[in-house]
């Protein structure tokens, strides 16, 4: 409540850690490249000096069973939408089995009741399901954003209606096989990756310590049993007049409870001081870590499709593949590609609707996307290499037989537009579109679309002419897969027809970078009670040899919860709930570098924040300790990271765009060795202190006064 956040109990802080907080109840998890018998061993040594304490689980009273509808309504700033809940069941039992199985029925990405009926068509601006599980209970949700005009009541009908189809047992039974393949794909993406793989391990402790993790590895063979009388039935049971509906509008709440703003002394961080445990933690001997780069012509085999250059790395772990289409255009060529993008989703071809070809790659557990970029735009095709004839077949038959359809052409003006009301009431697309204005001016990325004139004019024939010759264009093939080189062209040369030679693309839009050469500040009105700043400064073009200087910098300044920044406004003033600093680099030989510093606070502490932000842009303080950390944190992090698999592709792709036709990192691991604390204040000296930056600030105009701004 209001009255606990005001009076906090130190000694109950205290009293809760000292009850849960033991060996007993507690996991060390580890995913990664290490010998596991000699991990295990350093695990007792290093935590045997922690005592086992009895511990009383929290085991709380069954809830009251939900018996009617009540409704909840919030309001604020923000665009409006309607969120359906339904309790659901205890971690590991069937029932929760049987609610994870239907959300997927109703909503998969692709084929499920709310994709085909709702999304595909266009009938709500964008509707989901989900299922999360917890210990105790698990929460069914529904949840849909209107379109124009259209009210939360009725986008809830909407979701309510495919309820009813599904009691009503009206999807295809075929659906439950699909749901299955693509579960089994998923499991095998999920593991692939270790950071994936502690998650499931820490999720598992939490539910059940990891008794139950047998039965968890089970849960996709057991869906595979489940029929679908038995899904109708249970759905009939589940799916009452039991739920919470809450409408989130748009207004002013006024229920709101003010909490008065405490004072806060600024506490001494002791950043110069060094615990025992740190000290002992830093005095434990540690094998040498040397790291690993990429040897691009060792680690890409290179080859040709037609006209078009050929990249692959072999998977040798699995079955799965991923290709891709890298194509040389993107919206600053045409500014209508990210339209036609979003068009092909609701288009069927000469053979298919848009729903069977959903239906269809769902069936084979493969995906394919199309993303346009500002520079590149991808086609993107993954999935189980039994299914790779299928899959890019069905891409190459929709790229080159898509067909119009004026009426989701109208559906989509309509979901554009109001896209663009409601990010008017999203402050974070607020900043966005500042940040965007005050790095290049009025001309700029962010506004590099059609107005709402031209989106009402857009032709459908335009959109379909851009997706049809999208591979006439200059592209690079690339695929991570079971094949290798000579089988994979061999086999994508017969789905993936080239031109003779390339379409020229258009010229790309370029945009000129603003100079800051004195204060400037942009204010945008949002009615809330924080306030959002943000400084900018463009201090010039990409060079090689600042790379080592700046990712120092950054760990030490402002690039994390241990940085000068986090740690002087949040953590010592309490002046922001979210602060940092980037010295952030282009991605681009011919780009700008610039600085970006940022300040999340109440409105009544917005002075104050900038002050203090304002004074560490200009004078940098020495933290010994701080630097040699932030230092060991970028070395260790060349050290141990291992780009693999497909994660070659876009290092090598990323290099190139900045002139190198080698792994830059092997640069950048000898320049960082010589830094020292100078280098770093003498860098922030030349670029970041004393100077003009413009101040990007969303706030309420009836919560910041105009005479702070201007000072």
């Amino acid at each position: 409540t209001i009255e606990h956040l005001k009076n906090p109990s130190l000694v109950e802080i205290r009293n809760y850690y000292n009850k849960f907080y033991v060996p007993n109840n507690m996991a060390a998890i580890f995913t990664g490249d290490f010998n596991p018998d000699e991990m295990i061993k350093k695990v007792e040594k290093t935590f045997s000096y922690m005592v086992a304490k009895p511990v009383t689980l929290y085991n709380p009273a069954p809830e009251k069973p939900l018996t009617k509808i009540q409704q909840v309504e919030v309001f604020g700033p923000s665009a409006e939408m309607v969120e359906i809940y339904y309790r659901g069941y205890a971690d590991n039992t069937k029932e929760s089995l049987m609610l994870e199985l239907i959300r997927s029925i109703l909503t998969n990405g692709k084929a499920g009741l709310i994709d085909i009926n709702l999304n595909k068509q266009q009938k709500t601006l964008r509707s989901n399901a989900s299922y999360q599980q917890m210990k105790d209970y698990g929460v069914f949700n529904l949840s849909a954003s209107p379109r124009a005009g259209q009210s939360l009541e009725e986008a809830s009908k909407l979701l309510l209606g495919q309820i009813d189809l599904l009691k009503k047992g009206e999807f295809d039974e075929s659906l439950l096989k699909a749901i299955v393949a693509n579960q089994k794909l998923s499991f095998l993406q999920a593991f692939d990756s270790n950071n994936n793989r502690a998650e499931i391990f820490s999720t598992q402790f939490i539910m059940n310590k990891g008794t139950k993790w047998e039965k968890s590895l089970g849960d996709i063979d057991e869906t595979a049993k489940i029929t679908k009388a038995q899904v109708v039935a249970f759905a009939n049971s589940f799916f009452k007049d039991n739920y919470v509906i809450g409408f989130k509008r748009k207004g002013v709440d006024k229920n709101m409870v003010k909490v008065e703003k405490p004072t806060i002394t600024p506490i001494n961080a002791n950043a110069g001081l060094t615990s025992d445990f740190v000290k002992n933690t830093l005095a434990m001997p540690v094998k040498p870590i040397a790291p690993k780069f990429i040897d691009y012509k060792k680690d890409i085999v290179f080859g040709k499709v037609g006209i078009a250059d050929v990249l692959t790395t072999k998977n040798v772990d699995n079955s799965i593949f991923r290709m891709s289409y890298r194509i040389n255009i993107g919206s600053n060529n045409y500014k209508l590609l990210p339209y036609a993008s979003t068009y092909l989703t609701f288009l069927g071809t000469d053979k298919y609707t848009a729903e069977e070809l959903s239906k269809a790659f769902y069936d084979i557990a493969c995906t394919y996307s199309l993303n346009v970029g500002t520079e590149v735009t991808t086609v993107s095709i993954s999935g189980l290499q039994e299914n790779f004839d299928k899959a890019v077949n069905l891409v190459e038959h929709i790229l080159a037989n898509v067909k119009p359809n004026e009426k989701a052409l109208s559906d989509l003006k309509s979901t554009i537009l109001k896209t663009r009301e409601n990010n008017k009431l999203n402050k974070a697309q607020i900043m966005n579109g500042l940040t965007s204005y005050a790095q290049y001016g009025s001309v700029n990325p962010f506004n590099n679309v059609l107005s709402n004139d031209e989106v009402k004019n857009i032709k459908a024939e335009d959109l379909i002419s851009l997706i049809r010759n999208l591979t006439n264009y200059e592209h690079v093939v690339t695929y991570y897969g079971p094949k290798d080189l000579a089988t994979f062209t061999s086999e994508v040369k017969k789905a993936h027809l080239l031109p003779k030679e390339f379409t020229e693309a258009a010229p790309a839009k370029v945009y000129t970078y603003t100079t800051q050469d004195a204060n400037k500040v942009y204010f945008a009105n949002y009615d809330m009670v924080q306030s959002e700043i943000r400084w900018l400064r463009n201090t010039g073009l990409y060079n090689k040899t600042d790379a080592a200087n700046i990712q120092v910098f950054n760990s030490y300044f402002g690039g994390g919860m241990g940085s000068i920044v986090f740690q002087t406004i949040r953590e010592s003033k309490a002046l922001a709930y979210s602060t940092f600093a980037q010295y952030v680099s282009p991605d681009k030989a011919d780009k700008q570098y610039s600085m970006i510093a940022y300040v999340g606070s109440q409105a009544d502490k917005m002075t104050d924040a900038v002050n203090g932000m304002n004074e560490l842009l200009n004078v940098l303080p020495q933290s010994d300790k701080s630097f040699d950390g932030a230092k060991s944190n970028v070395l260790n992090g060349l050290e141990t990271t291992r780009v693999t698999k497909d994660g070659v592709f876009f290092y090598y792709f990323a290099d190139k765009k900045l002139g190198y036709d080698y792994d830059s990192r092997i640069d950048l691991y000898k320049e960082l060795k010589p830094i020292t604390f100078q280098t770093i204040k003498d860098f922030h000296t030349q670029k970041v202190a004393n100077k003009p930056y413009t101040y990007l600030i969303v706030a309420s105009d009836k919560k910041v006064k105009m005479e702070d701004m201007q000072k």
